[in-house]
């Protein structure tokens, strides 16, 4: 444990954003896999499901939780299954 107070703040801000980043990810991890079960079971709001995990690829890019590239593959990898799936 840190003995200088600038230290003891900062073990503080951490823990806070580290709670806020692993919140974040797994909202976005969630979405996407609910997007992925649904293009693979045929259901019938897919669409509507891979546009909400595109909405929140890009939030988290917008965080700097996910880099920008990496936020393109994801929502590239969604829309090929997805158009995939409707042919």
């Amino acid at each position: 444990m840190p003995n200088i107070k600038s230290a003891k703040k900062r073990v503080r801000v951490n823990a806070t954003k580290a709670a806020r980043n692993k919140s974040a990810n797994t909202a976005l991890k969630t979405a996407i896999k609910k997007a992925n079960v649904a293009i693979e079971s045929g259901a019938a709001d897919k669409a509507e499901l891979v546009k909400l995990a595109q909405k929140k690829i890009d939030q988290a890019a917008a965080k700097g939780l996910l880099h920008k590239n990496n936020a393109a593959r994801k929502k590239a990898a969604l829309a090929v299954k997805l158009n995939k799936s409707n042919a």
